[in-house]
């Protein structure tokens, strides 16, 4: 913008020290909004960094709602693991301070249309996307990811595709996703062939009579899956495709999304196991202890900068 910077993601609270002042590298302009795109501590955790040096975070509704729904007790097990989360000495996360509930929300001046968008309910109730029509960039979130990131847990993995039909309605040429690398329409096509080839095989399964214990295993902390999905999402496979066939069947054999199914008071998970799916998820992007990614320049939750 013309006078000041936005930032999409407020990040883990170490990430957000780090991108604030990469973002001073950027531009001397001060960053005056940082946008929230959901409820995950990698993506909000570190409101209070950004607040104290005078940025607003915005996000839409559904995030507020979603930190009702799911917090404190996520904040507070994440503390016991994460110094930077702990040494901000608080009980609960920062919600953002402003919301919105019309989409889009635009902000604008002379030099730049910004839109705020919600698309529907993909990986939480949620979801927020930022969306320049001029340069044809999208920030997704985590709704769209670039690799084996996909949390489902909080999800409606049926509605999920629909989400992404609505993102590829926009005019997009550059998406910059939730996690791993940047790139362009592909990751949107792509997020949207894996949810649905993950809802048909799980499908598959039931129909053939199958019950959970025959394709989803635990073993401890280890969990495993009989399920194999085609080549072409390949690129979104890895070590938490148990957990998702999981969620999917679960989500389908209770005939609601599985954000619905009722969580623990005390975790603020379905069940114990699935502390332990989040874990593994923050843990495949957050190798840098410093920056909370492996590759800071390319992770949206690292901060992207609209100037």
């Amino acid at each position: 913008m013309k006078d000041y910077l936005i930032v999409v993601d407020a990040n883990f609270p170490s990430g957000a020290r780090a991108a604030l002042e990469d973002a001073k590298k950027v531009s001397p302009k001060p960053v005056k909004f940082v946008f929230d795109t959901h409820h995950h501590g990698d993506h909000l955790y570190g409101n209070p960094v950004w607040t104290q040096m005078g940025a607003v975070t915005i996000a839409y509704q559904g995030v507020a709602d979603e930190l009702k729904r799911y917090e404190p007790a996520r904040y507070q097990s994440t503390a016991k693991s994460r110094p930077d989360v702990a040494d901000l000495k608080r009980d609960a996360p920062e919600p953002p301070q402003k919301t919105f509930t019309k989409s889009p929300y635009v902000m604008s001046d002379e030099t730049r249309r910004v839109e705020f968008r919600f698309l529907g309910w993909a990986h939480t109730r949620g979801d927020g996307f930022l969306y320049l029509p001029k340069e044809k960039v999208l920030c997704t979130g985590d709704a769209a990811v670039n690799g084996p990131y996909n949390y489902t847990a909080d999800g409606n993995i049926a509605n999920w595709p629909r989400v992404m039909d609505a993102a590829m309605k926009l005019d997009v040429e550059h998406v910059l996703p939730g996690h791993g690398p940047s790139g362009g329409r592909e990751i949107l096509s792509g997020q949207r062939a894996f949810m649905i080839e993950l809802h048909k095989a799980v499908q598959a399964a039931i129909k053939q009579g199958k019950k959970l214990d025959d394709i989803f295993k635990k073993d401890g902390t280890k969990l495993s899956t009989t399920i194999t999905l085609p080549d072409n999402v390949k690129t979104w496979i890895g070590p938490g495709l148990a957990g998702q066939v999981r969620d999917t069947y679960e989500e389908i054999a209770q005939h609601k999304p599985h954000g619905d199914l009722p969580t623990n008071s005390v975790t603020g998970f379905p069940d114990p196991s699935r502390e332990t799916g989040l874990t593994l998820y923050f843990q495949l992007v957050a190798a840098n202890s410093v920056t909370g990614f492996p590759d800071p320049s390319r992770e949206t939750g690292w901060g992207t900068v609209v100037w």
